[in-house]
């Protein structure tokens, strides 16, 4: 479609929008030169429809009754098939819906982007088919993915296997609530502040956030460029090792990947002796003030004594620069998603990498047109990222990236004396799903409040782990292992040593 130059007046108005104040001789003269430039953006565009890719026919999906999804997990449901042989043959896959595959529909649980039927995969999606798998779907997540609760998608809450009257976590809600649950063997997870290890921890499975650029983010929905990660999620820390071998290693279109990136052999890594290994049990991810709770603090510290059983030693760690991070990551999340989530209409600008020009038009259009439907997570953080960007030109966006270097320093520091940093992934047992009339204050702390050992990890970018590690009040209890830059093979080999220690980890009562 062409693009329409501004006329005279038009020229005027945008002007006057960055507070200029033209002449009308000015205003004349600019207009033909604006519409010259502009001339360009109608060249690109049809050049771009020669390499635009086109979605395949072949994929059909439906959005399965509530009959056929008692925990309103699925978003739609598939069968894509992969090859015929592979490290994961035969093994069924849930896809987090703010994951493009191509050809079936993605929502990204918001109205921002319902209707969007993506043309490409991601490359996750293409490495798991090439591997065997089956794709049977896209699993709820919440609204544009900001949320560590489970009940903000526009399609309704995400109802935790254990008790479904409580939250799955999230972001990554429907694909805890499948891989606990069974229907589906594995499942892409992604983790901006926790997305991934939350809700692992809420339903008691495995979730491994991969270092910072790992695994290609191409083709997912990001929030923030230096937060976002892809990883696995399962029933068994064997499956998230087998998984991530398949996902890990450069795609050449992802600008979070360092060129060096080689990625180790996780799977391989499992069943070998752990004994002489050092772990640092981290005082400050104890105790947070009105957050945790005793028996899931205990759990913790009980399951991390029981690491000396398989010759590991465990020390206290004090690490201060822990609580001051999630301060860091609270900066970087609401300023970073809010000029790109948002102005920057998901993607931004100012990178290399691939983009997605469909998903960018139909969310910039749709967004202008909902915006009083969001959920009030990400109301608050437009709220307070337009605050930030217009009275404070965002340059505490700019000091907490240059804090970010020493939050990394800190941790780095930390893992040089001991080869994993261990803490509860979150403070709590999974709490009770909020009704939609409860006050925004409620529905915002519900969604917010378990974030705080999980989000400091995401600026850093180190490796963590959530393993189960017991049970409060019926209800499972996650234990975080963080190691060393890629160095993810540490904490998977350590949570793999202890579930065979405690004879695996329980699946949900039958209901």
């Amino acid at each position: 479609m062409p693009v329409r130059p501004p006329d005279e007046t038009e020229v005027a108005a945008l002007a006057a929008s960055y507070g200029m104040k033209p002449t009308a001789e000015e205003v004349a003269a600019y207009t033909p030169i604006v519409a010259a430039f502009l001339s360009s953006y109608d060249a690109v565009e049809e050049l771009y429809a020669g390499i635009a890719p086109q979605a395949p026919a072949d994929r059909p999906s439906t959005r399965p009754a509530e009959a056929d999804n008692p925990l309103g997990a699925w978003y739609v449901t598939t069968e894509i098939r992969g090859a015929a042989g592979g490290p994961l043959a035969g093994r069924t896959v849930a896809v987090k819906d703010n994951v493009e595959v191509a050809g079936v529909p993605m929502m990204n649980g918001s109205h921002t982007v319902e209707g969007f039927v993506p043309r490409q995969d991601a490359t996750v999606v293409t490495r798991l088919l090439e591997a065997g798998a089956t794709i049977t779907g896209k699993s709820v997540c919440e609204d544009l993915c900001f949320s560590g609760g489970s009940h903000t998608s526009v399609t309704g809450p995400v109802r935790n296997p254990w008790d479904p009257a409580r939250t799955t976590g999230g972001s990554s809600s429907g694909s805890a609530a499948l891989v606990a649950s069974g229907v589906v063997d594995l499942a892409v997870g992604g983790d901006q502040g926790g997305s991934i290890r939350m809700p692992a921890a809420f339903s008691g499975i495995v979730g491994h956030k991969p270092t910072h650029g790992l695994v290609p983010y191409t083709g997912a929905f990001p929030i923030e460029l230096t937060l976002d990660h892809l990883g696995p999620m399962t029933r068994t820390v064997a499956d998230a090792a087998l998984m991530l071998d398949v996902l890990a290693g450069r795609d050449g279109d992802d600008p979070r990947q360092p060129a060096d990136v080689v990625p180790e052999q996780y799977a391989a890594a499992l069943g070998g002796d752990v004994a002489g290994l050092r772990v640092g049990v981290v005082a400050q991810g104890f105790g947070w003030a009105e957050l945790s709770e005793p028996g899931v603090d205990d759990t913790v510290r009980a399951a991390a004594g029981r690491l000396r059983e398989l010759g590991i030693e465990v020390v206290d760690v004090d690490l201060p620069w822990h609580r001051h991070a999630l301060h860091v990551w609270n900066v970087i999340a609401t300023d970073g998603a809010t000029v790109q989530m948002i102005e920057g209409n998901g993607y931004g600008w100012n990178y290399e990498g691939r983009y997605d020009p469909e998903l960018v038009a139909h969310y910039g259009r749709q967004r202008r047109e909902v915006v009083d439907r969001w959920s009030p997570t990400v109301t608050a953080v437009a709220l307070a990222g337009r605050w930030s960007y217009e009275r404070e030109q965002t340059r505490h966006y700019a000091m907490a990236q240059n804090l970010a270097t020493e939050v990394r320093r800190q941790y780095d520091a930390a893992l040089a004396d001991v080869d994993l940093l261990v803490m509860p992934t979150v403070p709590m047992v999974a709490p009770e799903i909020p009704a939609p009339d409860d006050p925004v204050e409620t529905r915002v702390a519900r969604a917010l409040e378990m974030i705080v050992n999980c989000a400091p990890f995401d600026v850093s970018g180190h490796p963590a782990t959530s393993v189960p590690a017991g049970l409060s009040q019926g209800l499972p209890v996650g234990m975080m292992l963080v190691g060393r830059r890629f160095e993810d093979t540490t904490p998977l080999r350590v949570a793999h040593a202890f579930e065979q220690l405690v004879g695996g980890f329980p699946p949900p009562p039958a209901r």
